[in-house]
């Protein structure tokens, strides 16, 4: 598990936010390739924020990120960068995506964590999907 004190002269903040954001109508869109290569844009995209990925968890229907970042960035613009680049990248490299308006929608759940480890991510995940 990866985290970043982010130091300052008069202080020192630890910032771990779980986000959460869905396909449009909950397509399962994911799977096989497209998920690796989502998780490969995904960390690549978070240095870029100044973020480091504690957790990252991937869903057919859903994503489970979780990051520490700087409080530079509110979270809607980091879920809006993570969003609107994989978007991008991943509509360019799998074609048969292009023929729907949009991958995503606006909505996302934000929500602090304070140590929260990729082990109970993945806990939470695995309850997910035998929700049916």
């Amino acid at each position: 598990m990866k985290q970043m004190d982010h130091s300052n002269d008069p202080c020192g903040l630890l910032i771990n936010s779980h986000l959460v954001w869905c396909p449009k109508r909950r397509r399962k869109m994911v799977g096989g390739r497209r998920t690796t290569r989502l998780e490969e844009l995904i960390r690549e995209t978070a240095p870029e924020l100044g973020c480091a990925m504690v957790a990252l968890e991937i869903m057919p229907d859903h994503l489970h990120p979780v990051v520490s970042a700087t409080p530079h960035w509110v979270p809607n613009h980091i879920v809006s960068r993570f969003k609107g680049k994989t978007s991008r990248i991943v509509r360019q490299e799998f074609p048969f995506l292009r023929r729907m308006p949009s991958l995503g929608t606006r909505s996302y759940f934000w929500s602090t964590a304070r140590h929260v480890s990729a082990d109970t991510i993945r806990r939470y995940s695995e309850a997910q999907r035998t929700r049916g």
